[in-house]
């Protein structure tokens, strides 16, 4: 099966799990056949899927994986004030590191909305549908909706990382009190805390909160930078944080915090 072939595949298989998709058309073009198949994995329920579609959709996320490139976490330098410390500018999705960070909801399921462009959806996608149906038996089991400040574990499926670490940062609805900061600090305590409890020597951590949850890029990172170094000095864990940015305003924030020259 050629990896257009996988991809139709997916789709149809996608698209028979629901009378309402009867009259979707499959597009010819490879976007927006790609589009399509990223939707109907966003809106899909956590419900039992056969092993053929596992089997076809490991094989072309894989591909897809690596032929957008792969970034090894264990070569970006570190900053010259710390070692222990690297800040990243790129794609989280192709960093290979041995825990990755999500900014998750409550719910712990990903994001539902077609195409969104929030890294919970983006890492959903790109992981697979194990992911979803994963999270969905921790979340079945616990029966509750994960807390603000916690943090959850799982498995990265068709990502490079060992791990993804699930945890949900605090909503901003007006100013900011110190209940958000503390949320926010405690996010990235619990996120180190698990990485080092599964023995991982590297974790990277997206900019948790500052998207859709709204919380002030400069403040957030101040807190992410303060909580990180204080965990490192007091614990002293063998592991490597990376600080992983994707916008160029959160680059120029880190870039002061810690002391890193622009280029």
């Amino acid at each position: 099966m050629s990896h257009e072939e996988q991809r139709i595949f997916l789709i149809k298989e996608l698209l028979a799990e629901d009378s309402r998709y009867q009259a979707i058309e499959i597009p010819d073009g490879t976007e927006e056949q790609k589009a399509l198949l990223r939707s109907l994995m966003n809106v899909r329920m956590p419900k039992p899927i056969s092993r053929d579609f596992l089997q076809v959709q490991d094989e072309y996320l894989q591909y897809e994986r690596d032929k957008r490139g792969i970034t090894d976490g264990a070569k970006l330098p570190s900053i010259s004030r710390d070692s222990r410390l690297v800040l990243w500018q790129g794609d989280i999705t192709t960093l290979k590191a041995d825990a990755i960070v999500n900014a998750a909801n409550s719910g712990m399921l990903g994001c539902f909305q077609p195409l969104h462009s929030c890294i919970d959806n983006i890492i959903g996608t790109r992981s697979g549908i194990q992911l979803r149906l994963y999270c969905y038996d921790i979340m079945s089991k616990q029966g509750h909706e994960e807390p603000t400040g916690q943090a959850k574990i799982t498995p990265a499926f068709n990502l490079l990382s060992k791990y993804i670490l699930h945890t949900v940062g605090p909503i901003i609805y007006g100013s900011v009190s110190e209940e958000d900061c503390e949320a926010l600090a405690s996010c990235y305590r619990s996120c180190l805390e698990l990485a080092v409890e599964n023995d991982s020597r590297s974790i990277a951590f997206c900019c948790i909160s500052t998207g859709e949850f709204r919380f002030p890029n400069e403040k957030a990172a101040e807190i992410a930078v303060q909580t990180v170094t204080s965990f490192l000095d007091t614990q002293k864990p063998d592991i490597r944080v990376i600080f992983n940015v994707f916008k160029d305003v959160d680059l120029h924030i880190y870039q002061k915090l810690l002391g890193v020259s622009r280029c």
